[in-house]
């Protein structure tokens, strides 16, 4: 099956290969690596007010200034630091946003102790342990938030980190396969769905 024929979700514009890629090979896919969901976690917090478009195209560029979203390099950054990287033009610029990924690593290290590990397992336990396979069809199906977007957003904001909206933290499950949002008939939802129902952390 060519490209152009599958069908994808209704969220994925047909014929940009950047969003067809990334649909097709790692959103909806469980991930468990703690710093790829440190990673996606602060790449859904640049994307507020903006399209994912916009941050995928950036994102090998976010990994060269942000240290590959280590925390443990992060929490070191200086003042000299942050302003360095607001002037790249390959990320997002935004002032708010630069700062929170260095919050976010200061709340990881302070409240996890840096274990990528406990925070992988702290995030996975708002579904307990196992992605949520949902049932949407139509665009007008997704919701923005749900009640466990909201109380992981909650308790995220308890813990320091910035950035962690409800519907950022929905985006994010989507994106983490905490919850599978493929459509219907897309093309990779028995894949996807497959993969969540025998998968644990």
């Amino acid at each position: 099956m060519s490209s152009a024929s599958k069908i994808r979700c209704p969220w994925c514009p047909v014929g940009d290969r950047v969003y067809e890629l990334y649909h097709d090979l790692e959103w909806g896919v469980p991930i468990r690596d703690g710093r790829m969901l440190f990673e996606l976690l602060n790449l859904e917090g640049a994307q507020a007010g903006l399209s994912w478009r916009t941050v995928l195209g950036k994102r090998e560029t976010y990994r060269e200034v942000f240290e590959n979203f280590d925390p443990a390099a992060l929490v070191l950054w200086s003042e000299e630091k942050i302003a360095t990287a607001l002037t790249n033009p390959g990320i997002i610029r935004n002032r708010l946003k630069v700062r929170a990924v260095i919050r976010n690593a200061q709340a990881l290290q302070t409240h996890f102790s840096g274990d990528l590990n406990a925070f992988a397992r702290f995030l996975w336990s708002f579904v307990e342990g196992q992605p949520v396979q949902k049932d949407v069809m139509l665009l007008a199906d997704y919701p923005a938030r749900t009640e466990v977007s909201d109380r992981l957003s909650v308790a995220l904001k308890k813990l320091d980190f910035t950035f962690v909206g409800s519907t950022i933290c929905y985006a994010f499950m989507q994106a983490t396969g905490m919850v599978n949002d493929h459509a219907r008939d897309c093309f990779r939802r028995p894949a996807v769905r497959k993969l969540g129902l025998t998968w644990r952390i």
